[in-house]
Formats: C-alpha cells, structure tokens, sequence
C-alpha cells in the first residue's frame, strides 16, 4: 500500500529543504524516494530573484567560502615574517572555527606537516582513546545528544564489530567524562496525584498487559503540553502501537479537542491495515471518552480500553514516551518561541529520531521501524 502524504507532511519537508537540509538526506531520514521529494521542492515558485533554489544555495556558499577565507587571512600572522610554527600555531587555535585543510591551502603550508608538528606519536592506548573518542562524539553529535553511555556503546560497539574490536561501557563512560559530554537529563518522572474530580470508571482492557504478538494489535494514545512564548499552551497528540513503540498517528494544535485527537486517529488508520481485533488505549479525557471519538472507533472497529482514574501506569508506554520527548527534544529548547517552530522540532522528532533512529533497550536495541519491518518481513515469509 504506498504511503500517501498529506500537504503539512509535505510543507514541513519543503521547510527543512529551505533551512539547509538537502533533498538525498531529507529522503534518507524520513523514508521518501529522492524523485518524490524533488518534486515536491521543485513544484515551489521560483523566487523573487527569479533563479531556483539551487542556484541561490551554490551562490551563498561560494559567498561564504570567500567571507571565511578573507577572515582566515585577515586574523593570520604577516606571512611575510612569520616563522613557519607561528602558522601552524595558529592553524591550531583557529581549527575549531575553520577547516585545516582549507587553512593549509590559503596560508600556503603542507597540511602533512602540521599534522606531524602537531601530533607527537602517542603512546598504543593513548591512541585507541583519541580514536574511541572521535567515533563517541560522531555518534553524540548524529543522535542530537540525546544519547547516553548504553545506548554509545551499542552503537559504537557495532561500529567496531567488523575490526573484532569491543569497548566497554566503563571506557566510554570515562572517555565521555574526558570529552565533557552527556546527554539532556531531568528530573526522574513521578507520577502525579490522582485528582478529585469525580470520573466515571471505563473499561480498563489491557490491565497493563502490553505484550503483543504482532502489528495493529494494541494501541495506545494520549496527549502532552508544549509551551510556546508566542501561543502559549500547545497540545501534542500521538498513537503508539505497542508492538514496534512506533508513533503511528500524529497532530500538534493550538486547541487541545476532539477535532485534534480524531485528526490524530485518522493519521493511524491512513496507512496501517487494520485486519483482526484491535484494542486502542486511552485516559479518560473528555476528548476520549466524547461520542464523536467512540463513534467513529466503532465504525472502524476498534475496541477502547481506559486507564484507571490517577493511575498513569495504566499507560505506562506512552508516559516513557513523553518523558523521552521532553527530555530529548523540549527541555533543552527550554521553551519554544512559536507555535511554528515548535511544530518544525515535534515533526524532525517524532518522524525522523524517534521513529527511525532512535534504538529501544526494550526492543533489543532496535529502532521502532526496524521491529516493524523484521515483524512484516516474517509475516510475509510465514
């Protein structure tokens, strides 16, 4: 069944196309043919200069390398009188706002030399450190810093499977404490005292039961607060299914109703077959328990299961869920400007990391879209 996008899905890739990202990786990262996301940049008006994106990118950038080369120069030693260690002593200082090699060549020196006056031979396990440490910051920098010392070193170690090479858990911590890097940290979750307000008790289906056997079997569905200082409040509404922890329904709103959790429902059943009994779960929000959203449940044949009045681990996978998010994508931010920009990092979140790259110590160290396609791979070979 091919995916089918709708025009916001495609407008946020249109957005990130614009702030820099370019066409191979944002097919890469969120699982697009290339043909398909050039179209969609493509099928954008020129702009008011009349050249095409392409033309204005290759133009700033060639802008940009004559902005930096003209600084390179003017912070360098007279090259007239300079001794050759006073140039690479400032290669060094400034490598951190300039590539070397681009340096080398403007101040005409070998980069091989540099390198050798910079790096006197270390000693074997002073060498695999600075080696350990280049593949720890790499893998820091692409999961965003979200990423603490179990989840490195399982990516690391499968970095270094095919050298025959292992690095424990107590070596990276240490090499990380060396680089002064962790990843975001809050506040351990608890669980919020139930309220007084009288709430009619539903049927709890699942009764924390969250083993499945296969896709579309359990879901599960709630929403969360992002603040905004433009908007204010914001609402988040996801569904989960239970069986790969993948974010299968998706909407963000200035308005925390009905319509937002029924736009978040549609979103899961436009590309999910639904072929056996199904079972969504939720709170019981006015949102959830509304005739509207159980109406239409019924018409597609899903059975609703409700949590416990105060009991938030009735729903305990979705509650991790949002504890990720706010620790790996809100809390850093700490607060939004805008409704916009908001939107912009709960897509890039949700749909690119969490969905595709982001592994699961519950699910074996895997991502969620990797347990859906070993999960369809096997039913299709049964």
């Amino acid at each position: 069944m091919p995916t089918r996008y709708d025009k916001e899905f495609k407008q946020n890739i249109i957005n990130l196309y614009k702030q820099g990202e370019s066409a191979a990786q944002l097919a890469r990262e969120y699982g697009i043919g290339y043909s398909t996301v050039h179209k969609w940049i493509q099928g954008q008006a020129k702009t008011q200069s009349g050249k095409s994106p392409d033309e204005i990118k290759a133009m700033e950038k060639r802008l940009a390398s004559l902005s930096e080369e003209n600084e390179i120069l003017k912070k360098s030693p007279r090259l007239s009188c300079a001794e050759v260690t006073n140039i690479f002593d400032y290669i060094h200082q400034e490598s951190h706002h300039h590539q070397v090699t681009k340096m080398c060549r403007i101040l005409g020196v070998s980069r091989a030399q540099y390198y050798r006056y910079r790096s006197p031979k270390p000693s074997k396990r002073r060498a695999e450190d600075a080696g350990l440490k280049q593949r720890i910051l790499r893998i820091f920098a692409e999961f965003k810093q979200r990423y603490g010392v179990m989840k490195i070193h399982h990516e690391l170690n499968l970095e270094l499977q095919p050298l025959q090479l292992r690095c424990s858990p107590r070596r990276i911590s240490r090499l990380m404490k060396e680089l002064d890097i962790h990843s975001v940290t809050v506040n351990k979750w608890k669980a919020a005292s139930a309220s007084k307000t009288k709430v009619e008790q539903r049927p709890n289906l699942l009764k924390q039961d969250f083993s499945t056997t296969g896709l579309n079997q359990k879901w599960t569905a709630d929403m969360t607060y992002i603040q905004t200082k433009r908007n204010g409040w914001c609402y988040l509404s996801t569904i989960m299914d239970l069986h790969s922890r993948r974010i299968i329904g998706y909407s963000f709103s200035k308005k925390m109703d009905t319509d937002l959790v029924l736009k978040t429902l549609e979103s899961a059943v436009k590309n999910r077959t639904i072929t056996g009994d199904l079972i969504i779960h939720t709170d019981l929000g006015s949102q959830y328990t509304s005739d509207d959203y159980n109406q239409r449940l019924t018409e597609l044949h899903i059975r609703h299961s409700y949590s416990r009045k105060g009991c938030p681990y009735d729903n305990a996978p979705m509650e991790s869920f949002h504890a990720s998010l706010k620790k790996e994508c809100v809390y850093p931010v700490p607060v939004f400007e805008d409704y916009e920009t908001a939107a912009a990092v709960l897509f890039e979140y949700v749909h690119a990391f969490y969905n595709r790259k982001r592994i699961h110590s519950s699910l074996g160290y895997q991502t969620p879209l990797q347990v859906e396609i070993a999960t369809l791979t096997s039913q299709m070979a049964a």
